[in-house]
């Protein structure tokens, strides 16, 4: 994933004007500072996450399998839910595995599939890194008050309910 770093002038936006004519520059320079802070805090959760030896497609892997009643899931279903291909979660899962956090084994009710189960390893792993991942996200979500972030996330399911617009 491409972090942005840098946000645009008003001069560089100007430019947009210029050359596309009609360029609403708020509108982009709003879109490029939501994607900036997106960036950021994604970041940021990557730094935490990885003196705990994890990356986030990992971390997530591990809290999805932490959710179920059974610790467990077809990688399926954890690629739907993590929204990447399947793919990408079997290479999410092979390093899992490799580290004991997870295992692998044979569906019951049809011997043509695997299920991942959250190890014993895997939920000492998540019961190391949670308390710190709780205190910093509370930390720092802390900064708005709860009426200013109801009014943040309403605002980003707006926005989110429309990303069709972007495609």
């Amino acid at each position: 994933m491409l972090l942005l770093k840098e946000l645009p002038t008003s001069k560089s936006l100007e430019k947009f004007v210029t050359r596309y004519p009609g360029t609403d520059i708020s509108a982009i320079s709003d879109f490029v500072s939501i994607l900036r802070a997106a960036s950021d805090m994604s970041s940021a959760l990557d730094t935490l996450l990885a003196r705990h030896g994890l990356l986030q497609g990992r971390w997530w892997v591990l809290v999805l399998l932490m959710r179920q009643d059974d610790l467990t899931s077809s990688p399926s279903a954890l690629a739907e839910k993590a929204g990447v291909t399947k793919a990408t979660m079997t290479g999410f899962i092979d390093g899992l595995e490799r580290e004991g956090l997870v295992s692998r084994f044979m569906d019951t009710n049809d011997r043509r599939k695997f299920l991942i189960r959250l190890s014993v390893a895997g939920q000492q792993k998540l019961d190391e890194v949670m308390p710190v991942y709780v205190q910093c996200v509370t930390q720092f979500m802390g900064v708005l008050g709860k009426p200013q972030r109801n009014t943040l996330i309403a605002d980003l399911a707006t926005l989110a309910s429309r990303v069709d617009l972007i495609k």
